[in-house]
């Protein structure tokens, strides 16, 4: 009988061992998670559970249930200290587990503030498991002070949660600007209003220097780069995530901004493969790693169909969202590259296209799902509607589609 052992708690690994399961495969599945609870969806972590409206079971993927009804042995709360591709084995708690397949779907670890500058003060937090934010939540009180490091997506959409629960919230981003990494200027431009519209102290360009802590080690003050002080609760550290990549590392695999796998899921070692945040793959001329629920999905779908022996390439169709105060960001594509945006503003909603040359890249839609669906519809497709009839409200979105 076959043996598939999966690593990891997140998306990609309850997707691969779901799709093994519903296209028949019969041999032995073992799922082993390093937290107590099966695997659950992260993004609303930082929104709808961080606000205390979605209960701890609905961020499940899947009941408890479902593990032992489809015969999948669930070991959680399990430590994997090591691989041995020799014997094909996998060390969980000081039992060695013996695969024929190997999947990693190990995930990404957020990157912490240096002790020196004082990241080990008590009353800091990070928004990556269910453990991080119950830690977080009896902080999160109306009145009080909290500085959020980091003007990504995550340190966005906790700074949105904090002012709708009442906090007073600083935002310190340490590049020029909020979303510089990921959006343009533009795309910043406009998060950028919404949030000063909700009250929060944004900051950009602005890094932070030192915090400082009581006498019983919590954090009281942040001093910032530009030598101001901010007196803080609590701190919410979002500067970014990196693959979890030192179980595959320490196992001699190819690393290559996160553990290479080729364009089937494959890594070095022909039977270890990798999905998700973890998991760097062919892409164009090059080789990417996507954070986002979709690549993990699509990548933990493809590594169970190629165990079966389908022998499928991976084909990535990027799309991502955030969700702060009433707005959906919705974005389709990747915009590497890009040369130009095209602003197209029709009432509240309003999205921006990115070109480069007369190839659209990608789309991002603020509130603008129409936006979205049809210019995922594009990219994907690999058609360019005119810049000029994006910018036009008045030309409908589905004669982009036609065109």
């Amino acid at each position: 009988m076959s043996k598939v052992v999966v690593v990891g708690g997140g998306q990609a690994a309850a997707s691969l061992v779901a799709r093994l399961r519903s296209k028949g495969f019969d041999g032995q599945i073992t799922l082993i998670g390093e937290e107590p609870v099966p695997p659950y969806q992260r993004p609303p972590l930082s929104k709808a559970y961080l606000m205390g409206e979605m209960e701890e079971e609905r961020l499940y993927l899947r009941p408890h249930s479902y593990y032992a009804e489809h015969d999948i042995d669930l070991h959680l709360n399990a430590h994997v200290s090591g691989i041995d591709p020799e014997t094909k084995t996998v060390m969980a708690e000081g039992q060695a587990i013996a695969y024929d397949h190997l999947a990693l779907c190990t995930g990404s670890v957020p990157r912490r503030l240096p002790a020196a500058i004082g990241g080990d003060l008590d009353g800091l937090y990070e928004v990556r498991t269910l453990k991080d934010v119950d830690a977080m939540c009896p902080s999160c009180v109306s009145g009080k002070k909290v500085l959020v490091v980091g003007g990504g997506y995550i340190g966005l959409e906790a700074a949105a949660v904090c002012a709708k629960l009442g906090l007073s919230v600083t935002l310190v981003e340490a590049a020029d600007r909020i979303l510089q990494r990921v959006a343009a200027p533009e795309t910043s431009a406009w998060f950028r209003d919404l949030h000063k519209s909700h009250g929060v102290d944004l900051r950009e360009g602005t890094g932070l220097k030192q915090l400082h802590g009581n006498d019983d080690g919590h954090v009281t003050q942040a001093e910032l780069a530009d030598g101001s002080l901010v007196d803080v609760d609590m701190v919410i550290v979002g500067v970014g995530i990196s693959p979890a990549q030192s179980l595959a590392e320490s196992a001699g695999l190819e690393i290559l901004n996160g553990i290479a796998v080729n364009t089937q899921g494959q890594t070095s070692d022909p039977s270890i493969w990798a999905a998700g945040d973890c998991a760097s793959f062919p892409h164009g001329e090059g080789r990417i790693r996507l954070e986002s629920v979709g690549n993990a999905v699509d990548m933990g779908e493809l590594v169970a169909d190629n165990i079966m022996g389908a022998g499928r390439d991976y084909v990535a169709k990027p799309w991502f969202w955030s969700d702060q105060y009433d707005v959906k960001l919705q974005i389709a594509g990747l915009n590497t590259g890009y040369d130009r945006v095209v602003v197209r503003t029709t009432g509240d909603a309003v999205s921006h296209w990115y070109y480069e040359g007369d190839k659209l890249l990608a789309v991002d839609a603020m509130n603008d799902g129409r936006a979205y669906m049809v210019g995922k519809r594009l990219i994907d497709a690999g058609k360019s509607p005119d810049p000029d009839a994006v910018a036009n409200p008045d030309v409908e979105l589905k004669a982009l589609l036609k065109a």
